[in-house]
């Protein structure tokens, strides 16, 4: 009995060897016949995945070389290198800060402040509302023989606000009535001088003040028009001196009313005698070629310097041409169109100083114009504290 059962016993374990042998083999059959499958498939994803890799690697390269600002400091081993943030960790999101300014300033709304000179007649008022196309500035009325003309000049302030597509922009108009208009015009500027110092004064008191407000309502003068009557001739010497005097702490943008009274060859002569004029007389007039930062603004720029002074043509009617309203001044001859540049440089003076360069005159006037006087006049106050002391 017991040779029987150690026998099958045998018998068994020799089964089972052959049947785990057996597994075995399947086993490594199944491997062999499924690797190829398995490497097939591995293939086309690996190399995929190496172009896709190279690529990457490439577009970092050149992203990494356009990009990349190192910041040296004189320090030993002191070196910062930014590279932007998306090319190693994916999108940041950083151009949603220029929405958030967007949506603030139109919730805000901006100030610009205009003052325009000349004599009276020379369309300064209709000019204005043409600008913006809207009543924003008064029309003066001419005193007659038996009215008393003014020996002084009185500046009168009106403000708009313009709303265009929820932009909104309080416009202030200064206008200058009396400004040349007396046979002795001595020192006809220092009203003009006083009001653009008194707004930067203002403005100064506002920053000083311990608890000041968090928005400083913006009275100064950013930009100043100034009219040339269309004489054909040269600058005036009124004309010099106010333009010496007043450039230094206010944007002077000149243009050469009513040239519709000058024909194309003699605009362009007097143009080009004016332009003599200013440099000869050494005039700073808008956009000044020392703040060019920019490449690009400096182009601009050097084209607008060109065109000045803009020879202008102001007017609030309408007239029908080609079946299309067009605002212009009818004449025997046909029907100057304001907005056409082959009729006056209008829409070039339009452009500067709202599609253009507002800002920059706004930002000129904060940081050049308004930053000398306040200087100046913080400099004077060391002065006296220490008389004092």
């Amino acid at each position: 009995m017991e040779e029987s059962e150690e026998k099958e016993r045998g018998i068994m374990g020799q089964k089972q060897e052959d049947e785990g042998t057996c597994r075995e083999k399947a086993a490594g059959m199944n491997t062999q016949n499924s690797t190829p499958d398995i490497e097939e498939v591995r293939t086309e994803p690996e190399e995929k995945g190496m172009e896709e890799g190279e690529m990457k690697k490439e577009m970092e390269m050149e992203l990494e070389a356009e990009v990349k600002v190192e910041l040296c400091q004189s320090g030993p081993g002191l070196q910062m290198s930014f590279i932007r943030g998306t090319d190693l960790f994916g999108y940041v999101g950083i151009e949603a800060v220029l929405d958030q300014m967007r949506r603030k300033t139109m919730k805000v709304g901006l100030e610009f402040n205009i003052m325009v000179v000349g004599q009276s007649g020379l369309g300064k008022s209709t000019l204005v509302n043409t600008l913006f196309k809207s009543k924003v500035s008064r029309k003066s009325c001419t005193p007659n023989c038996e009215e008393k003309i003014s020996k002084t000049v009185k500046l009168h302030s009106v403000s708009h606000v313009i709303e265009e597509k929820g932009m909104k922009m309080k416009l202030t108009v200064i206008d200058t009535p009396g400004f040349g208009d007396q046979i002795n015009n001595e020192n006809c500027w220092e009203p003009i001088v006083k009001h653009i110092n008194e707004q930067y004064e203002k403005y100064l008191r506002e920053e000083l003040h311990i608890n000041r407000k968090r928005r400083i309502p913006d009275s100064r003068v950013h930009c100043c028009i100034y009219f040339l009557p269309a004489t054909g001739h040269r600058l005036r010497p009124i004309d010099v001196e106010f333009m010496k005097r007043v450039g230094k702490i206010v944007s002077i943008v000149p243009v050469i009313a009513k040239a519709d009274t000058l024909t194309i060859e003699e605009r362009q002569e007097f143009k080009e005698r004016i332009r003599q004029d200013l440099a000869a007389n050494g005039i700073r007039v808008y956009p000044q070629k020392e703040y060019d930062d920019d490449p690009e603004e400096r182009i601009l720029n050097d084209r607008i310097r060109e065109s000045i002074p803009f020879a202008v043509v102001g007017t609030d009617k309408e007239h029908q041409v080609n079946g299309n309203k067009v605002l212009g001044r009818k004449t025997k001859w046909g029907i100057i169109e304001v907005e056409n540049v082959a009729h006056c440089e209008f829409a070039n003076l339009r452009d500067l100083l709202i599609r253009s360069h507002l800002q920059d005159l706004k930002d000129v006037t904060h940081n050049i114009h308004y930053e000398t006087y306040r200087v100046r006049r913080l400099n004077e106050s060391n002065m006296n504290f220490k008389r004092e002391m």
